[in-house]
C-alpha cells in the first residue's frame, strides 16, 4: 500500500502509517510529472496540500487512485467531482490547523497596529540615522476596546474571536445564518471556561463598524470585498486575508490603501501564487506572508496524525 505525500507529511503521521505497513513516499514530485510517479510507484493514496493540483487529467490517468488527502481546509486544488464519480475517497483535515491560522491573522492585526512592518523594513536601512524619525513615525494603537470583524466564523473564525476576546476587543461576525449570535467558548489554563455570546451581523454593517476585518471563509467564485464593499468600510480601518487569493478584489484593496481609505491590510493569500502582483508587494502599508497559516509544528504533526487516522482507518487495518 503506497502512499505519495507529494507536499510532505508529520514525521508522527508517518510512522502510525508505517506501523500499519503502508509504505509513505515523500518525494516531492513536479506536476507535469506527476502522473507517471503515481503510475510507476502504483500509488493509491495521494496526500497534498495547496501547491498540488490534483485535476481531472491527473485523476483519469492514475485509476489506481483510491484515496486523495488535502493537508489543510479547502479543496479547490482538487477536483472533488471527477474523484467521487470515481469512488475515489476525499479526505482534509478541517481544523488541524485552525489555531495557527488564526494566530497569524492576529499577528498580521499586531504588527499592523504598531507599524512591525514597516519598522522592520526602515530599520536595517535607516534604523541609525532616522532613530527619532522612525519612532515618531510609529504612534500605533492598542487593541483594547476595538472591533473585530470576522467574515465567516468557522472554525478558524472562532479561534480568532477566543484572541480578540483575550484582548479586550469587541468581536462581531458576519456568517451564513439565521442566528442572531453564535456561543464561543473560551477554556484556561486552569480548567475553567467561559461562553461569550458573538453578535452576528450583516456584511454590510459589520464592515460599516470593524476597526479590524478577517477573512475566513472557503475560495469563491466572486470576490467577497470588492470595490463596492470597500466603500462601506469604516475610514481607517484595517483588512486581514488568510482565507484563499481571490476572495478581496486586489486591485480594489491596493486603491483603498493608496486613497487612505484604509490604513493597512495584512495577506498570506493571493490570487497569484506564488507570484503575487509587485504592486502589493512593494505597498508600505501591506504586512506580507508566504502563505504560511498552517505553518506551525504543530499544526503539521496534527494534520499527520489526523491524515493517517482517516487512511488506516478507510483500509480497515
Amino acid at each position: 500500500m503506497n502512499i505519495l505525500a507529494n507536499d510532505g507529511i508529520s514525521e508522527s503521521g508517518i510512522k502510525k502509517l508505517s506501523q500499519k505497513g503502508f509504505n509513505v513516499d515523500t518525494t516531492k514530485v513536479a506536476q507535469n510529472q506527476l502522473i507517471n510517479y503515481i503510475n510507476n510507484k502504483q500509488i493509491e493514496v495521494l496526500l497534498v496540500r495547496s501547491a498540488t493540483q490534483v485535476n481531472k487529467a491527473l485523476i483519469d490517468a492514475c485509476p489506481q487512485l483510491k484515496i486523495i488527502g488535502r493537508a489543510g481546509v479547502g479543496l479547490d486544488n482538487i477536483d472533488v467531482a471527477t474523484a467521487e464519480k470515481k469512488g475515489i475517497k476525499i479526505i482534509n483535515t478541517p481544523t488541524a490547523s485552525s489555531r495557527s491560522v488564526a494566530e497569524l491573522a492576529f499577528a498580521h492585526i499586531l504588527g499592523g497596529s504598531r507599524f512591525l512592518h514597516q519598522t522592520n523594513r526602515d530599520m536595517p536601512l535607516d534604523g541609525d540615522m532616522r532613530f527619532k524619525e522612525l519612532k515618531k513615525l510609529s504612534t500605533g494603537n492598542e487593541l483594547k476596546g476595538k472591533t473585530l470583524g470576522i467574515i465567516g466564523l468557522g472554525s478558524i473564525g472562532k479561534e480568532l474571536a477566543k484572541l480578540g476576546i483575550g484582548f479586550g476587543m469587541n468581536v462581531i461576525a458576519h456568517t451564513i445564518t439565521d442566528k442572531p449570535n453564535e456561543k464561543i467558548r473560551l477554556d484556561f489554563f486552569d480548567g475553567q471556561y467561559l461562553e461569550v455570546n458573538i453578535p452576528l451581523q450583516t456584511k454590510e454593517n459589520l464592515l460599516k463598524q470593524a476597526d479590524f476585518i478577517s477573512v475566513h471563509v472557503p475560495a469563491q467564485k466572486n470576490y467577497l470585498i470588492g470595490e463596492e464593499e470597500f466603500n462601506y468600510i469604516k475610514p481607517g480601518a484595517a483588512i486581514i486575508n488568510t482565507a484563499r487569493g481571490g476572495v478581496i478584489d486586489e486591485v480594489a484593496l491596493v486603491n483603498a490603501l493608496e486613497n487612505k481609505k484604509i490604513k493597512f491590510a495584512g495577506l498570506d493569500v493571493f490570487e497569484k501564487e506564488p507570484q503575487p502582483e509587485v504592486q502589493l508587494l512593494m505597498q508600505p502599508e501591506m504586512s506580507l506572508s508566504p502563505h504560511i497559516g498552517g505553518a506551525t509544528h504543530e499544526a503539521q504533526e496534527r494534520i499527520g496524525e489526523i491524515l493517517a487516522e482517516q487512511i488506516i482507518k478507510i483500509y480497515n487495518v
